[in-house]
């Protein structure tokens, strides 16, 4: 059996952008993770040893989150690759890097990329 592990909302507030302006004052950032993972063990046992730890999923993101990329599409495949290589039981793998206010001439809520493999 498969499940759909779904990670929504980690908020980080970091210095990734462009613009000297944005890297100098940092800005509010989101990050979604979705992933196929295997479940039939953890269904049976009810045991944290049997599924995939949430925990590692943020601590990863949090990881490549403080390092400084001028590019959403780089943050993002490089937070995919950090999952796929530290936690290898997600499959299908998603990766969505919101940006709150990017710098555009009007307003603009949210910039996002989602990358996935």
């Amino acid at each position: 059996m498969k499940a759909r592990l779904e990670l929504e909302g980690m908020e980080f507030y970091a210095r990734h952008g462009c613009l000297e302006s944005e890297r100098l004052a940092g800005n509010l950032f989101t990050v979604d993770v979705r992933a196929s993972i295997p479940a039939d063990a953890a269904a049976a046992s009810d045991d944290l040893a049997d599924a995939v730890d949430y925990g590692r999923i943020y601590t990863t993101v949090a990881r490549e989150m403080a390092v400084p990329s001028k590019l959403l599409e780089q943050l993002a495949a490089r937070i995919l690759g950090a999952l796929e290589k530290d936690i290898p039981e997600l499959e299908d793998l998603e990766v969505r890097v919101s940006k709150r206010r990017p710098p555009v001439d009007g307003v603009c809520a949210w910039s996002r990329i989602t990358v996935r493999r």
